[in-house]
């Protein structure tokens, strides 16, 4: 009898909770022998993120998952062998006593919130005793090998690497896209929150040589660029040229087709924390949108992983990047800190690869999640 799983998934950030509960899921439905429920309590994310899903469905099969609606009327279910609360969301009561009614009680984890606080790796897998007995444990997602390691499907970066080697392969992707880059430009992609700074960057790209084209997926961003464009929207399709820079606008994709963006591209700049994660496998240069926090706590975790990621990095360099990172997060001018970080451009282009390789020594994060599970029994 297989091993099953559920995994629930509280929709805060419209993208960034289901995209990785869904990654998770599929990855462990499909290398390993289990049956794997995500539990969603809303639908409409998900179904731009699997556009072959239905959106009023209360149970559907999708790339081996059973996707579930978690509906305010919970129906009971039995429990899992291992159950999933992503990032602190708070299991349905009536799911908590079938839980205790198991012969044996499941593996209960808290997947929590992607951090590079050191304080992580003392908290990574540690129990808490629940009123009703039963142990829940505290997972974290980190980039040291003393926590649960990303999310990375098997040859992952086998096929990245095949890709970025094979100059049909994404000229057809992007293509398909309606891009059509001249043969000189910068390609960037452009998926973040709402920022003030976006007119300061824009400006001093579209006075940059070579030239720019900008692609970025529908989302938060579109108010700001609009502004700067100073047209009253922007739909997918759109494309707007101003100097040295052409912007597009693409539909919103599947998770699979944004991984080839990003690969497709000399930098990226992504938000939250799926796509951070995908930025870093696509090995290129990257910036970092965090999720803003109430009191400034977005600003710890920031600049932890700064701390770590600019380590082989030159001085300059690593201050460099820094800089264009902390003024993006601020809302603050780009122009300065842009020109500066260009100056480096080969050494930070090389940095990324080599980052993305060095993080791929590590346990990934469904194969970590497997091995707790079976050292727990």
């Amino acid at each position: 009898m297989k091993v099953s799983w559920d995994i629930f998934c509280n929709v805060v950030d419209n993208f960034g909770d289901i995209g990785v509960t869904w990654r998770l899921a599929r990855q462990l439905a499909a290398e390993y022998p289990f049956a794997v429920r995500l539990w969603v309590d809303d639908l409409q994310p998900f179904v731009r993120l699997c556009p072959g899903a239905q959106v009023d469905a209360a149970q559907q099969w999708q790339e081996g998952v059973s996707v579930c609606h978690w509906a305010k009327d919970w129906q009971p279910v039995e429990a899992a062998d291992v159950v999933i609360e992503a990032f602190a969301c708070r299991l349905p009561p009536a799911y908590i006593e079938a839980m205790t009614q198991r012969s044996r009680p499941p593996l209960w984890l808290n997947l929590d919130y992607l951090s590079a606080e050191e304080w992580v790796t003392g908290c990574h897998g540690l129990p808490s005793l629940q009123s009703n007995r039963l142990q829940k444990f505290f997972f974290f997602p980190g980039f040291r090998p003393t926590t649960g390691g990303l999310l990375r499907e098997a040859g992952l970066l086998d096929q990245r690497h095949a890709f970025q080697q094979d100059k049909a392969a994404q000229h057809a992707f992007l293509q398909g896209l309606g891009v059509e880059p001249a043969e000189d430009a910068r390609l960037i992609s452009l998926f973040a929150y709402e920022n003030a700074g976006l007119a300061s960057w824009l400006e001093v790209l579209a006075g940059q040589s070579p030239p720019t084209h900008l692609l970025v997926p529908e989302g938060r961003i579109l108010g700001d660029l609009q502004r700067w464009l100073g047209v009253d929207s922007l739909q997918a399709g759109a494309v707007a040229t101003r100097g040295a820079l052409t912007v597009q606008v693409l539909p919103f994709v599947r998770q699979e087709a944004y991984d080839h963006l990003l690969w497709s591209c000399d930098f990226n700049a992504v938000r939250g924390e799926d796509s951070f994660v995908r930025a870093q496998w696509a090995g290129r240069p990257m910036l970092w949108h965090i999720y803003e926090q109430d009191d400034d706590a977005h600003w710890a975790k920031l600049d932890a992983f700064l701390e770590l990621y600019v380590k082989g990095l030159s001085p300059a360099a690593g201050e460099a990047l820094s800089d264009v990172w902390r003024a993006w997060n601020a809302g603050k001018d780009m122009g300065q800190c842009w020109l500066t970080l260009l100056q480096h451009w080969p050494e930070v282009t090389e940095h990324a690869e080599q980052w993305c390789l060095e993080q791929a020594l590590q346990v990934d994060l469904a194969a970590a999640l497997v091995q707790f599970y079976r050292n727990w029994l």
